[in-house]
């Protein structure tokens, strides 16, 4: 397959340096807000060895992490949304789809009602997330073998209602006074315990599953166009669809375990990406990485700074999510079927 269709051309080598930019100037943002503001300057001079002592922990043990980590995360549910939407041919999709973010939450929030350390419940969460998808894809291709993809949407909406009731259950055995409150927490999303050494343990799994969608991005492309096209393009469209929701899932869970639940930017962020760029993936996939990278940096910092207390994430990319996406929708007039 010839690679010259993946060339970005001028306009497109424009808009991802106008998107950098942007989510350079988002984490400038995101770095100086908070109850103890840093001017740019204070930001420079610490970043660069000097600065005060209070300046030095706000910005290397508390601020600069959390960032990092909306950064990451942002990025990573957004191309996983992408990946999904392409290789399942609905923009409807949502990384979610095969029941990793469920998986997860129950992970999680079984480590917390056996009151293990928060590094165990991180992992605990991430290998849930992974055996949902595992079970799912197993299933499905023991019901059809070749991997039918509606199959395996049915399965996982099957395999998602089973960890519902394992969450809903735990939430019922768990202490109401201090289980329970960390629980509906986590399963709202939050970074405001996220510490270095959390993203170093998500950093890994996040990019094992970015790098294959990043390489392989014109031939993932071509699952958008039906199986029988991709074949005779020189592409196993089984195999890529299967190498697709292993990336995509490992980048999920290792999000969704950093963060808890965070729903709305894996859907919505892919659509917006479309909106200004183009619905080949090969041009989609980095456009919508940096379009969510710099999203989830922004509701991140409008959650620390909206009220005095800190408002979950998952509330609000839900309120500004839901209406966007309607907008989206109707601005595009579209509807694609499955």
């Amino acid at each position: 397959m010839r690679r010259r269709s993946g060339h970005c051309s001028v306009r497109d080598r424009g808009l991802i340096a106008l998107l950098v930019l942007a989510l350079c100037l988002a984490l400038v943002l995101g770095v100086a807000t908070g109850p103890f503001t840093l001017s740019p300057g204070q930001i420079f001079a610490t970043l660069t060895g000097g600065g005060d002592m209070q300046s030095q922990i706000v910005l290397w043990n508390i601020r600069l992490p959390r960032v990092l980590a909306a950064l990451i995360i942002g990025a990573a549910l957004a191309a996983s949304g992408a990946a999904f939407q392409t290789a399942f041919r609905n923009p409807l999709v949502s990384p979610d789809i095969l029941g990793v973010s469920v998986g997860a939450g129950f992970g999680a929030v079984l480590g917390i009602l056996l009151g293990l350390p928060v590094l165990l419940i991180q992992l605990s969460g991430f290998a849930a997330g992974l055996g949902v998808v595992a079970l799912v894809l197993l299933l499905s291709l023991s019901l059809q073998p070749g991997g039918d993809a509606l199959v395996m949407v049915l399965c996982g909406i099957a395999i998602s209602a089973l960890a519902g009731s394992g969450i809903a259950l735990v939430k019922l055995l768990a202490d109401p006074e201090q289980q329970l409150p960390a629980i509906t927490f986590w399963l709202m999303g939050s970074l405001a315990g996220v510490k270095r050494n959390d993203i170093w343990l998500a950093l890994p799994p996040i990019l094992l599953g970015f790098i294959p969608l990043l390489l392989l991005r014109w031939r993932i492309g071509l699952l958008a166009l039906g199986d029988d096209e991709a074949r005779s393009m020189g592409v196993a469209a089984g195999k890529m669809r299967l190498l697709v929701i292993l990336c995509a899932t490992l980048m999920t869970a290792a999000a969704v375990s950093l963060s808890g639940v965070i729903g709305w930017i894996g859907l919505m962020v892919p659509h917006m990406a479309r909106m200004i760029s183009s619905p080949r993936f090969d041009r989609l996939l980095p456009v919508a990485t940096l379009l969510g990278a710099g999203f989830m940096v922004l509701v991140d910092t409008l959650a620390r700074s909206i009220a005095s207390t800190e408002v979950p994430l998952g509330i609000l990319t839900a309120v500004l999510g839901a209406p966007l996406f309607v907008w989206i929708l109707a601005r595009q007039n579209t509807m694609v079927a499955p």
